[in-house]
């Protein structure tokens, strides 16, 4: 059982008080997050404001009541600096909440802060941020995985139950997979990106954050379905995501293994080795395994980083100096102002993506880079649909290697980008991924897997997430802050 329903049972059966659970997580937070540098901003007078309400208030039927939840600084939350960790919204305050986060509020969640990651969520490894990078808890050399990495961080080291990232091209699994956690990346259009800061508009997912896949149902349960102030959210059911992970099994499963994931060159032989170690567990709880393809998977990267980068160059160009966040203090003119605001308030990774996607948009080269990629989009997103129509879901590895050391690739963009090779087309095809821990490296560090399903089938993933949990259990890493 993780955290959060094991805290939920134990608020319920009155074995511990809500204000004696945060006296102890404010503590933990204070000894271990200058370690790990996973929160921006604590929210300690509201945690212990909120307790006390909640404590007087006949509030357990409200399904995260009184249960701590970080959420990612590119979140809204009402009266809250949300920064998207970058410069150029040094100051900036919500003025109303993100969607998922006033459904949380709602359920009775208690935000415990503003979680650091890449800024506008751009990179891999979370070094990309104003605030300094996010150190893994299981070995504090070692990065904690991009852009979510603060989002995952906190809850490995145990400073949160649970908690809110995004995926635009696997910053939500990449994340996971370093930090020995399990986290999801939803459907594009089965949650809210209302009050979100955008990156890529059509690639950016909310997800959850948690221990296993029982505590992230919890979470996507009260986050996920339509949103009027959404509309790329779609008027789909939202199912039990809750019972689906309770009653989890792999018995009768037919899992399809997309053989252009699974390479050995460039990947590390761990991975490998505990990649072919779960799929054994598969066969022994009587999943039927199955080789699939998905053809155009090669061309992934490079798509993702026209789309992805077109994208951000046009939503990031409100960013000006002029509307709100950072305005340069010296300037000519206005078009001065804006050169000098931008120059100053985004960091080396946000202008090089600017640059990229404002170059593959301009005049002579949109039909050779940004249609041709979307094109190709396309074509990957059907390999995936008729993938899934032979099985029910797919299964991959999440990297091609463990947490790599803080500073390791921070000069080698492209090395950077190949760290997404296994996530950024599941974000093209705009299905749901799962990520969770299959086992351990020889230095005891994280190795994660991912389940893959069709469209609006979350709870297909984890159900079958929670079969290979119950099936297979991982002791989780020790952790290096204490």
């Amino acid at each position: 059982m993780g955290r959060l329903s094991q805290l939920r049972d134990d608020l319920k059966n009155k074995k511990i008080r809500l204000t004696e659970v945060y006296d102890d997580l404010i503590v933990k937070i204070k000894t271990r997050n200058p370690q790990v540098n996973a929160y921006l901003e604590v929210f300690e007078e509201e945690m212990r404001a909120r307790t006390k309400i909640l404590e007087t208030e006949a509030s357990e039927a409200a399904p995260l009541a009184g249960l701590p939840i970080g959420i990612k600084d590119m979140i809204s939350m009402k009266n809250h600096v949300v920064s998207a960790s970058s410069k150029i919204l040094e100051g900036y305050r919500a003025p109303r909440s993100a969607t998922v986060t006033e459904k949380l509020k709602k359920a009775g969640a208690i935000f415990t802060g503003r979680l650091n990651c890449d800024e506008f969520a751009m990179g891999s490894s979370n070094e990309n941020t104003s605030f300094g990078a996010v150190k893994n808890p299981v070995d504090l050399a070692r990065t904690a995985g991009g852009s979510s990495g603060g989002s995952a961080a906190a809850v490995a080291a145990e400073l949160c139950v649970g908690s809110l990232g995004t995926d635009t091209g696997g910053s939500i699994r990449l994340p996971a997979a370093f930090c020995g956690i399990v986290g999801m990346k939803p459907t594009y259009g089965r949650v809210s990106r209302s009050g979100v800061i955008a990156f890529a508009s059509s690639l950016d997912q909310v997800g959850p954050f948690a221990d296993d896949a029982l505590d992230c149902a919890e979470i996507l349960q009260v986050i996920a379905g339509r949103d009027a102030r959404d509309s790329t959210t779609m008027p789909v059911p939202v199912e039990n995501y809750v019972a689906a992970a309770k009653n989890g099994s792999l018995k009768g499963l037919k899992i399809g293994l997309p053989k252009e994931y699974f390479i050995s060159e460039g990947v590390s032989p761990e991975i490998v080795k505990q990649t072919q170690a779960a799929i054994e567990v598969f066969k022994k709880e009587g999943a039927t395994i199955k080789e699939v393809s998905i053809p155009h998977t090669e061309y992934g990267i490079a798509v993702y980083y026209l789309v992805a980068t077109a994208e951000a160059a046009s939503n990031l160009s409100r960013y000006d100096g002029i509307r709100y966040g950072k305005r340069a203090k010296d300037f000519a003119s206005m078009k001065d102002l804006i050169i000098k605001t931008r120059s100053e308030g985004f960091g080396a990774e946000v202008k090089r993506r600017i640059m990229l996607g404002t170059f593959s948009l301009s005049s002579g080269y949109y039909d050779a880079y940004y249609s041709k990629a979307q094109y190709v989009r396309s074509k990957i997103q059907n390999e995936f649909l008729n993938a899934l129509k032979e099985v029910d879901v797919l299964f991959a590895p999440v990297t091609t290697s463990t947490a790599f050391k803080i500073g390791e690739k921070v000069n080698d963009p492209l090395a950077m980008y190949l760290s997404d090779i296994f996530t950024v087309s599941i974000n093209l095809a705009g299905v749901p991924a799962i990520a969770f821990p299959i086992g351990h490296d020889s230095k005891g560090l994280p190795i994660g897997g991912q389940f893959i399903g069709g469209p609006f089938q979350e709870a297909k993933l984890l159900a079958a997430t929670a079969g290979f949990e119950k099936a297979h259990p991982i002791t989780k890493a020790k952790l290096a802050c204490q």
